[in-house]
């Protein structure tokens, strides 16, 4: 069974909606990634900012950011193997990597948003 696993730099979330601007690759990644969980297939993120442990544990992710630093993230293992430093995989690698077809990891993640507004 294929597994992919992304180690993210640093950031407030996953989704590339909030802050000041929409990050349009980050929402990409985490469309497809959304996508591919619904499907049950073996996809994880792993955020510098929420998960640390996860890239001090995985060593070959470790080498990676002491011999690059954190400007190689993000870094993206298929099945325990390195295969993409600084970027994410692009819809078509994921789906090929699943054997799913691109238009299957475009449905967007819901997010709950509640709003407080004071009378």
């Amino acid at each position: 069974m294929t597994k992919v696993e992304i180690f993210d730099p640093a950031m407030c979330c996953s989704t590339g909606v909030c802050g000041p601007t929409m990050d349009p690759e980050l929402t990409r990644i985490a469309s497809a990634v959304y996508s591919l969980e619904k499907k049950g297939f073996a996809i994880s993120r792993h955020n510098l900012t929420d998960d640390p442990g996860a890239f001090v544990d995985n060593q070959q992710v470790n080498q990676v950011l002491v011999d690059k630093g954190p400007d190689a993230l993000p870094v993206v293992l298929l099945n325990g193997e390195v295969v993409k430093i600084a970027e994410y995989p692009t819809t078509e690698e994921l789906a090929e990597w699943f054997e799913a077809t691109p238009s299957e990891l475009q449905e967007k993640p819901r997010v709950r948003v509640s709003l407080n507004i004071d009378n």
